[in-house]
């Protein structure tokens, strides 16, 4: 299989700031990113640099805008990688895949960002009938991060935590939670996305205890109706 086509391709251009994102959490993303801002002073001083990190959590939470933030603000290349399109029934052919990128990655100093890590991460329990092969595939995994070059950054993303390998695990310096909003952060949430809205599109009937992106496409898909009875309106009256 070709590297480049399992890559996905996004050229989004996101700020930390279009992130909706716990205080705690983006204290921490913002210290992420002033370390590798000033990495060569730190190794100096012998201080070590976190560059793995664990995000978890829900689904449309925010984790894969995180990760192209964070490469934005440090003007890299960010390399996403959804594990899911690489796994392969052959798993020696799935290992290779994987030292592939994580070789092209260290090369370019990117932001690596694996999302559904649970799809290779999983815990080697002695039930799985393919115990030895998944074993060999998590050790190779572990390898790589370990090895992985402190001028670069990983990012892992899953909304299985529980299912995650122990020892993997333990190779992340950070792990960052992502919860589902509260009523209160998704009314700020909406409230800045209605905003850029004329007045009379921009009222809609919110839904609550559902994820960023669920808000999102909720949120526009009522903006959109809004609009066409609005100028399927003006038709009308023009014809008259």
């Amino acid at each position: 299989m070709n590297l480049y086509n399992l890559i996905i391709q996004d050229k989004e251009e996101v700020t930390l700031n279009d992130v909706f994102l716990e205080e705690a959490n983006r204290k921490q993303f913002v210290q992420l990113i002033k370390e590798h801002t000033y990495l060569k002073e730190l190794q100096e001083y012998g201080l070590p640099v976190n560059n793995k990190v664990f995000l978890q959590g829900s689904s449309g939470c925010g984790k894969t805008m995180t990760a192209k933030a964070i490469a934005n603000a440090l003007g890299k290349s960010i390399i996403i990688l959804n594990l899911s399109n690489i796994v392969s029934s052959r798993i020696g052919e799935t290992s290779q895949n994987i030292k592939m990128i994580f070789d092209k990655a260290s090369r370019e100093r990117s932001v690596l960002f694996l999302d559904e890590l649970d799809q290779i991460g999983k815990a080697r329990g002695s039930d799985d009938k393919d115990v030895g092969e998944m074993r060999r595939l998590v050790n190779t995994l572990i390898q790589l991060i370990d090895y992985y070059p402190e001028n670069a950054l990983l990012l892992c993303a899953t909304n299985h935590p529980e299912i995650i390998d122990t020892a993997l695990l333990r190779r992340f310096q950070l792990k960052i939670n992502y919860e589902m909003p509260s009523k209160e952060f998704l009314d700020t949430f909406y409230d800045n996305l209605l905003s850029k809205f004329p007045e009379d599109l921009k009222h809609i009937d919110r839904q609550y205890n559902i994820s960023f992106a669920e808000a999102k496409d909720h949120a526009l898909t009522v903006v959109k109706g809004n609009l066409i009875k609005k100028l399927e309106a003006e038709t009308q009256s023009a014809k008259i």
